[in-house]
């Protein structure tokens, strides 16, 4: 599944990658936002700034890097990468 910026319509997110669909929705559901690890992010449109907080290219506020025992989790709001894709 691909999830896009809600204002500029890039890619952000696609999940599942190296887990199960239902291992991402389970970690997603049990955490209240969708939980994203580094092989689902796209990198050419995400940063992560010092403070852990996670911001597409564009400036759009998207959640923040909470760590755990698997590595680095992206908790993301839902509304932040509920966009549609916008051709360019």
């Amino acid at each position: 599944m691909q999830f896009f910026d809600s204002n500029t319509g890039k890619l952000l997110f696609t999940a599942p990658k190296s887990r199960t669909w239902d291992d991402f929705r389970v970690e997603s559901k049990s955490h209240g936002w969708p939980s994203f690890r580094d092989e689902e992010v796209n990198w050419k449109n995400v940063r992560v700034l010092p403070d852990g907080e996670t911001v597409s290219l564009a400036g759009t506020h998207l959640g923040h890097n909470l760590p755990d025992k698997k590595g680095r989790r992206y908790c993301i709001n839902l509304v932040s990468v509920a966009g549609r894709q916008i051709e360019e």
